[in-house]
């Protein structure tokens, strides 16, 4: 019975994978074969002449190129992530280990932020923006997922660093090392692996940002890659295949970065549930 049981249990994991990929086949599909292909759907192969015109129509689009806006995006990105990554790491140790005043209210203020919706405050950070100089800037986009990305970060790491053993950094402690070096050589070479899980979930939700782009950034040159896939659509004609194009086009980044990340990432994600 246990062996049917996982049988059943793999080929229906199969089939809802199977189900989960059917829409991104379709983009795929639109994307690689040309108009008159698709007019009976994509699903029909009677006829089927591949091509990465669209591909290349979408890197080198004469009012919106990709090439540029990914370029943007990583300028954007990046910093965005490296920099919640240092400050959050920093602060889950501390929330983990250290007592100090109004430590469970700060820590509560931390859980609220993480709920508060962006489209709450789209027009506080608007006029501050605009009242320090920051609208249509790089760095104000990055303050903002930078403030964005802490809250959750610090509960992240305070959660992971809350299941290392004191007794590792106690015994460091008495061999005479100090909180800095306790902390740069023990707590975070064996924090890697939420370290990673969390520069992934990061740099792909400030990757795939559209609404804080939207109200901060608008000078042409200075859009993002997902910023220039709207005006990718013409006045009176919509090409999906040129639209489906930049759409897989904008995704390879954060499967890159995944794919390069993804041993950290598994083991922060379910190194937890195995200590």
């Amino acid at each position: 019975m246990r062996g049917k049981s996982r049988i059943t249990l793999n080929l229906l994991s199969w089939i809802i994978g199977l189900i989960w990929l059917i829409p991104f086949i379709g983009v795929f599909m639109t994307a690689l074969r040309p108009l008159d292909e698709l007019l009976h759907g994509w699903w029909n192969f009677e006829s089927f002449h591949p091509t990465f015109s669209n591909f290349k129509s979408a890197w080198f689009h004469p009012t919106a190129p990709l090439s540029v806006g990914i370029l943007n995006s990583l300028k954007v990105a990046i910093p965005s992530t490296v920099i919640p990554i240092i400050l959050a790491t920093m602060m889950g140790y501390y929330f983990s280990r250290y007592r100090f005043p109004f430590k469970r209210s700060m820590f509560i203020l931390i859980i609220i932020t993480i709920t508060l919706p962006q489209q709450m405050i789209a027009i506080p950070i608007y006029k501050m923006l605009s009242a320090t100089g920051l609208l249509d800037t790089y760095t104000g986009l990055i303050l903002l997922h930078t403030s964005w990305g802490i809250p959750w970060i610090t509960f992240f790491m305070r959660n992971f660093f809350t299941t290392i053993p004191i007794s590792i950094e106690e015994a460091a402690r008495l061999d005479g090392a100090g909180d800095i070096t306790i902390f740069f050589r023990i707590a975070l070479p064996l924090s890697l692996p939420a370290i990673g899980s969390a520069a992934t979930l990061q740099f792909n939700w400030v990757w795939s940002d559209f609404f804080l782009a939207l109200i901060t950034v608008y000078s042409p040159d200075k859009l993002l890659a997902t910023q220039r896939i709207p005006l990718m659509r013409g006045v009176y004609h919509v090409d999906w295949g040129l639209l489906s194009s930049a759409a897989i086009t904008v995704m390879i980044v954060p499967i890159i970065v995944y794919v390069f990340l993804q041993k950290y990432y598994i083991k922060g994600m379910i190194g937890w549930a195995t200590k």
